[in-house]
């Protein structure tokens, strides 16, 4: 059985206990085990035959919410307990708690249908949905900063009829779809032979609980209480902002007369760059340089960075550059985000050969041979072939047609072996 709930006027309920957090819980501790539970007893969320006992539990912890989240009850609860809350001992919680309203601020909607039952009032949403979109971004935008100007095309309460959806003066009538409440039952399949019971929102009067005739209807928005209407807009892409980051513009959805508007909420998507690869504050950008400065230095600009800077390198004589090593350029990466500081720059090193046939006489090449170090130390054999080679070989197709199943990560599924090799065979 279900615990009764705080209200029940039962003295040895532990609150903290009940929601699963110790008696110094945070506040924000405290929300987050009330939003666990009530999404796992929400009586919409289980089978038919637990809808009772879920609906106890449901009711148990919204209300022990409801204490616990105002700092005075939660200090009369921790003084002197359930006594506090019990009308025939001079305590009680003033008005009756209501539920919807907590879901509205912890979920952004209100109860499904079937928790009030008969009389149990109208359940409305009571804060409109978020409206989230991505938003691709350059690099150079995170880098520098933006601030990006749009128009939106939203609905907002019609100002004609002020959100009734009447003509002045006319009186509605109550709707009866959804008997005034704005809700109505549906069911909803959402698997085989599985359906699940919930509230929507009344499409005869789009959730108002009233309804005018067509010829009492505002002629601005007929009926529909809003109208669409083009705002401009702004966000603001602070330097150093990352990808995934959530830029929110509050109240600027769709209005709705029976609920406080939702948020505009943009995720920022970090497009790819020609350039810098980047990993949390620091970037990182080739090196192209060729064999000479590899072996004599070079002082040049290697780079231009995200804000048109040119970025210059003076590599010294006698520090030979090898494929693949990385110099690193403190305080030239991304920027920190509420502070000064940067990130770094890493340059990894990519040497570009010449093409064959260069050097055009034998003396240029017997000149050269003697500037570079020489061949290693000979390698002794007892016999010596003198072997053909290919010079544009893949490395990648080592082992192939040789039915080893190290080749093409063939050690991880057996069927993908035998695949591969099929696949490797046909080509």
């Amino acid at each position: 059985m279900a615990s009764p709930g705080p209200g029940a006027g039962s003295d040895d309920v532990d609150l903290y206990e009940l929601l699963g957090v110790d008696k110094t819980a945070s506040q924000n501790d405290i929300k987050k085990a009330y939003r666990k539970l009530a999404l796992q007893h929400h009586p919409d969320k289980v089978p038919e035959d637990q809808r009772v006992e879920s609906e106890a539990k449901f009711k148990s912890v919204t209300q022990a919410y409801e204490i616990l989240r105002d700092e005075e009850k939660r200090a009369l609860y921790d003084k002197h307990g359930m006594a506090a809350f019990d009308p025939s001992r001079g305590g009680g919680m003033g008005e009756e708690v209501d539920i919807n309203d907590i879901l509205a601020q912890m979920f952004g909607m209100g109860v499904g249908g079937g928790m009030g039952g008969p009389g149990g009032g109208p359940r409305r949403p009571r804060r409109g949905a978020d409206e989230e979109s991505k938003y691709s971004v350059s690099l150079e935008d995170l880098y520098k900063g933006k601030t990006v100007k749009f128009a939106a095309n939203k609905n907002v309460i019609c100002g004609t009829c002020k959100g009734t959806g009447g003509k002045e003066k006319v009186k509605a009538q109550q709707c009866d779809r959804c008997k005034g409440h704005g809700m109505v039952e549906a069911f909803r399949q959402v698997g085989p032979g599985l359906v699940t019971r919930e509230s929507a929102v009344c499409d005869r009067c789009q959730g108002s609980g009233n309804y005018f005739k067509e010829k009492d209807r505002c002629k601005k928005c007929k009926g529909k209480r809003t109208v669409l209407e083009t705002k401009p807009l702004e966000i603001y892409i602070p330097r150093g902002s990352r990808q995934g980051e959530r830029i929110v513009l509050e109240g600027e959805a769709d209005q709705s007369p029976d609920q406080t508007p939702g948020n505009l909420v943009f995720v920022l998507d970090e497009e790819p760059h020609e350039v810098f690869n980047r990993i949390g504050n620091d970037l990182s950008a080739d090196l192209d340089i060729t064999v000479a400065e590899a072996l004599c230095g070079f002082s040049r600009v290697v780079v231009q960075h995200l804000d048109g800077r040119g970025i210059h390198i003076n590599h010294p004589r006698g520090k030979v550059l090898h494929p693949g090593q990385v110099l690193k350029v403190e305080g030239e990466g991304m920027p920190v985000k509420r502070g000064d500081s940067k990130g770094d720059l890493y340059l990894v090193v990519k040497i570009e050969f010449p093409e064959d046939g260069w050097l055009k006489d034998d003396a240029a090449y017997e000149s050269l041979q003697k500037l570079l170090p020489g061949p290693p130390p000979e390698i002794k054999a007892e016999e010596i072939d003198d072997v053909a080679y290919e010079d544009d070989a893949d490395i990648d197709e080592m082992g192939a047609n040789s039915g080893d199943p190290r080749f093409g990560d063939g050690w991880e599924d057996d069927d993908d072996e035998a695949g591969g090799q099929a696949q490797c065979a046909q080509q």
